[in-house]
């Protein structure tokens, strides 16, 4: 089935001149191998859309986040267009949905694949720049990158929020520990233990290791009162 690409473009709000760069900010190097051995993939474009990306965050973040130092706006920016939240920005207009994938590919469940959606948006990124300019890409990025940095900022690390409970008492240690792990490459599920001393004290799960520790330490601070 072909994707809807005038579905794609009422949704981000942006008419493409030239269709074509659209579709090829749609098309994975796994469809390209397959259907059109001569052309392009999104891999270019994905380049130049982290650029592209890169320069308007920090550049809003500069004009906006004027009481934050260099190392936490380093940091925000990190947060905000890591892998995690463009597979977020991805989902949010359902760009899967229209992406030209090969058959393996699709039968894999490239479609929720985080490491292509992330790209693909990327790709979208740099697609819109080169066909409207700098201003249209900005208009399009900033609908997502605010809320992920006031996330960001109102993110606790509850990992290091528990350690530094734990450090005020020398003789006891902190220890997380995978004891699950479960589904396909695509879509995992892990489930981690943390151990103060040899008591467990939380559980977490989450779709990495990270984000199950993170639900750990987080359950862990509440049974000890924090």
């Amino acid at each position: 089935m072909v994707p809807d690409l005038k579905r794609l473009q009422n949704t981000i709000a942006y008419t493409f001149k030239d269709k074509a760069i659209l579709e090829r900010a749609l098309s994975h190097s796994s469809y390209i191998n397959e259907k059109q051995p001569r052309g392009h993939s999104n891999e270019r474009l994905e380049f130049l859309g982290d650029s592209v990306l890169g320069f308007i965050t920090a550049e809003h973040f500069f004009l906006h986040y004027t009481h934050l130092p260099e190392g936490e706006l380093t940091r925000l920016r990190a947060a905000t267009v890591c892998e995690a939240s463009l597979h977020g920005f991805a989902n949010e207009i359902n760009l899967g949905g229209f992406l030209f994938l090969g058959r393996g590919e699709t039968v894999t469940g490239g479609r929720e694949r985080p490491s292509i959606l992330a790209d693909a948006f990327e790709a979208l990124i740099a697609a819109i720049y080169l066909d409207g300019g700098m201003e249209e890409a900005r208009k399009f990025v900033l609908k997502f990158i605010e809320k992920a940095a006031m996330d960001a900022l109102n993110h606790k690390d509850y990992k290091t929020v528990l350690q530094e409970i734990v450090q005020k008492n020398p003789e006891e240690s902190v220890a997380y520990v995978l004891t699950a792990e479960s589904g396909p490459d695509h879509d995992k599920r892990f489930e981690v233990e943390v151990r103060l001393n040899s008591n467990v004290v939380g559980r977490g799960i989450g779709k990495s290791k990270k984000l199950a520790e993170q639900a750990a330490a987080k359950e862990a601070l509440a049974l000890l009162g924090y």
